[in-house]
């Protein structure tokens, strides 16, 4: 078994020190080692943003695709290659905002695929906007006067759309963070997981000290069961979404993959050797 480490490759992630992507890195690798996931079996799949930089990051095969769509790249991975394992990374401006409509219809799908989404509340490679998750009254370059739009509830939205695998972490909580990826990765499905993580540099009021403050572990609240959805969405309304750890997992639920026929052999397996004629008469078939 390969350690967490070894995950990361040589390359030196440039994020702002002290931000939270770091520690969902370090989560994702811990995951991955833990479920001894071959490198060549792990396919990491980002957006566009501060949180979709983390592919090129990881030992591991991957794809940055453009904005709000790596969901649709993620999806076409799996079908083609259902013996990878197919992690997305996307942050709240990726995934809430242009690539809302993906978001939904991939829940929908319910392909075997892991999403997680890295939730800092601004748009932080763009220099510090207002992102579908800020808080009302926030401030930023977009919005001078303060926010005047609600943040959308979106576990409480994956929930609704269907989504048979919904959970919340923290960044800076390592070991639960590590264990709700493990349990995203094991689900037969599409795991939803929302990840709170501070951006240090653009927003000031989301802190480390705040979530600190503000959020709850479900499993501190009493006699919670997972299995029921009613209570994830009750749960979430009375905490304004701020609880974390697996909210709702639909157990014995076929995935996509289940209900079309699919060769069991990959795709990319049944490619014959291409040479470079074979190649170039391909090319020339579209211009």
């Amino acid at each position: 078994m390969a350690n967490a480490r070894e995950y990361k490759n040589a390359i030196q992630p440039n994020w702002c020190p002290g931000c939270g992507d770091f520690g969902i890195q370090m989560a994702i690798q811990e995951a991955a080692s833990k479920r001894n996931i071959p490198f060549e079996k792990l396919m990491l799949i980002s957006g566009i943003g501060c949180s979709s930089r983390i592919g090129g990051y990881l030992y591991c095969y991957g794809a940055h695709t453009t904005h709000g769509r790596a969901l649709p790249f993620a999806q076409g991975v799996k079908l083609a290659n259902r013996d990878l394992e197919v992690v997305v990374c996307s942050g709240d401006g990726d995934a809430y905002a242009i690539g809302m409509g993906h978001t939904i219809h991939a829940i929908k799908r319910n392909l075997n695929i892991t999403y997680i989404v890295f939730d800092n509340h601004v748009y932080g490679l763009t220099k510090g906007q207002t992102s579908p998750r800020s808080s009302l009254g926030f401030v930023t370059k977009t919005t001078p006067h303060g926010n005047v739009e609600t943040p959308l509830a979106v576990s409480s939205m994956a929930l609704a759309a269907g989504a048979g695998f919904v959970a919340q972490g923290y960044a800076l909580d390592r070991r639960g963070l590590v264990d709700i990826i493990m349990r995203g990765m094991d689900y037969h499905g599409f795991s939803f997981i929302n990840v709170f993580t501070p951006c240090v540099t653009y927003n000031k009021y989301n802190t480390y000290e705040w979530f600190k403050e503000h959020l709850t572990d479900v499993k501190d609240v009493a006699d919670y069961d997972p299995a029921d959805k009613a209570r994830a969405l009750t749960l979430l309304n009375e905490r304004e979404g701020l609880i974390t750890g697996v909210l709702y997992e639909e157990k014995d639920r076929p995935s996509y993959e289940d209900l079309i026929d699919l060769a069991e052999e990959p795709l990319a397996a049944k490619v014959e050797t291409i040479n470079e004629k074979t190649f170039t008469d391909l090319i020339a078939a579209f211009r």
